[in-house]
């Protein structure tokens, strides 16, 4: 056993044997009182005392037990000892009110010591549980930062390959290569993400705020995605609610970090979609808001996970989250709400999901052009 532990435990003995020398000397004052006057006379009430003291100091339960029964029988043996005096009605009450008082105390001290051990219990839990999630962070955040560099290395080692500046190369092995790197972008932009969730949980988001047309970025994500979308046989719609022209939905945000957010949104649509189906992205102005809406037609979502969808790491037991880590959505929550914003989620009728977030809106004279389809 440590020193310290050691040291520890030798002072716990000695606090505990003054205490049990304290209660005993409480209890021969409380008796020479009670049994040297006349029944009437209740000293008993200061055994009180002793069995708070056993509570609060954290004796066992057994010794709180013990101590209540021993003070309530000493106070009605004082009815027939020393049998000196003449037991009244009045003072055979007050004994029964007396030890009734010591078992009551004893009880609510007996409730209290364990409320106290059960807090401490938790207490000592979050603490594990906060510790254990720190080095888990950690853990991560160092080995996303370790695993980028070798990832960057292997991607440029891959490019020379397929340029050819190893010596010429056959289409299959083109073939394979086009596979490895798709391979190594997509693990490079998981850890990128998990290096962007850590970092923004740690440090908070750092936004570059400007102008930005909502329209013009849901535009370039369509685009960044539509390659995504003819794989899966998946059509790709941009309009305007409600209308067929095209004006400007400006905001002041970071137009790099609201890209990711409408490409998280527009890949995770696609990813669930049925093959045929169609994905659509829908502008719309309402209370001094622009709301984006992304609309599938895939299994759906259960009402239950809809709360769970923007949380770190989740993974639902629906179709929806078979494929992907949990953190884009993550990640897009946290970027919406750093703007002032919101992002949910909801049920599609008949069929599918929308997911949706809105941010405030830079007034402006709306300018309408056709809107490009």
């Amino acid at each position: 056993m440590p020193l310290t532990s050691q040291a520890q435990l030798n002072s716990l003995m000695q606090t505990r044997q003054k205490i049990h020398w304290l209660i005993v000397a409480l209890f021969a004052v409380v008796i020479v009182l009670d049994y040297s006057t006349p029944p009437p006379y209740v000293f008993g009430y200061l055994y009180i005392g002793a069995v708070l003291l056993a509570s609060s100091s954290r004796l066992s339960r057994r010794a709180t037990f013990t101590i209540t029964v021993v003070a309530v029988l000493l106070t009605l043996l004082n009815l027939a000892i020393p049998g000196r005096f003449p037991v009244t009605a009045i003072a055979f009450a007050n004994r029964l009110i007396t030890a009734l008082a010591l078992v009551v105390t004893g009880w609510l001290g007996d409730r209290i010591q364990r409320y106290e051990e059960a807090i401490t219990r938790q207490q000592l839990q979050l603490m594990a549980q906060e510790q254990l999630a720190q080095v888990r962070e950690d853990f991560v955040s160092t080995l996303t930062h370790d695993l980028k560099t070798p990832l960057l290395g292997a991607i440029e080692t891959l490019k020379a390959l397929s340029e050819g500046l190893f010596g010429a190369i056959s289409p299959p092995q083109r073939k394979a290569l086009d596979v490895m790197m798709r391979s190594h972008q997509k693990t490079l932009g998981l850890v990128n993400t998990l290096m962007d969730v850590y970092r923004n949980d740690a440090e908070g988001l750092h936004l570059d705020k400007q102008l930005a047309d909502l329209i013009t970025l849901a535009e370039e994500a369509i685009a960044d995605v539509t390659t995504l979308a003819s794989s899966r046989q998946v059509y790709l719609t941009l309009s305007q609610a409600g209308s067929d022209f095209r004006r400007a939905y400006r905001v002041n945000a970071d137009p790099l970090q609201l890209h990711r957010v409408l490409t998280n949104l527009i890949a995770n649509a696609v990813n669930h979609s049925l093959r045929g189906g169609r994905v659509e992205v829908v502008l719309g102005a309402s209370n001094g808001f622009y709301q984006v809406q992304v609309k599938d037609e895939g299994q759906g979502i259960r009402p239950e996970e809809v709360p769970l969808l923007f949380e770190r790491f989740y993974q639902g037991s629906g179709d929806r989250q078979a494929k992907g880590t949990g953190l884009g959505l993550y990640l897009s929550r946290q970027i919406v709400e750093a703007h002032g914003g919101k992002i949910w989620a909801e049920p599609r009728s008949p069929q599918g999901a929308i997911f949706a977030f809105r941010l405030p809106a830079c007034v402006e004279a709306p300018k309408q052009q056709p809107l490009a389809s």
